[in-house]
């Protein structure tokens, strides 16, 4: 059995004063936008596949299953440093890690993963990813 290593990108997200909750730092839903927001960023300029080409070809990602584990908050004006790397692809669904962590320290704020089913637009319903979009993410 082969076991395939793909490479992990990197993104930069600045803490803005709306991501901030009554606490004094980063709200435990934006941790999901930050991932969601590299991983946008990286499907263009990492993958070279964007989500607008997806769309074009009359497909498109949603979120399957996310899990999150908090590790220390992140504040205003931090930079967040989001770490994303493709884990595993199963029939109509790919399995992504990431890491969050604060540029300033390099210390981690948060890590988890998500699943995505890839379906097809007209009809809502899960299609099998091809060779050609695996070929593309397995870099």
């Amino acid at each position: 059995m082969s076991i395939n290593i793909y490479s992990a990108f990197t993104s930069e997200i600045i803490v803005r004063p709306d991501d901030i909750d009554m606490n004094n730092h980063v709200h435990f839903s934006k941790y999901l936008d930050y991932f969601l927001a590299a991983r946008y960023e990286q499907m263009e300029r990492d993958y070279k596949i964007s989500m607008e080409e997806f769309i074009e070809m009359r497909l498109n990602w949603v979120a399957s299953s996310m899990n999150i584990n908090y590790k220390r908050p992140l504040k205003l004006g931090d930079t967040a440093v989001v770490k994303t790397q493709m884990e595993s692809f199963q029939g109509a669904q790919v399995n992504v890690n990431f890491w969050i962590y604060n540029k300033k320290t390099n210390k981690l704020a948060a890590e988890g993963n998500g699943i995505f089913t890839l379906i097809n637009i007209d009809n809502g319903r899960p299609t099998r990813i091809s060779k050609k979009i695996t070929d593309r993410y397995s870099i």
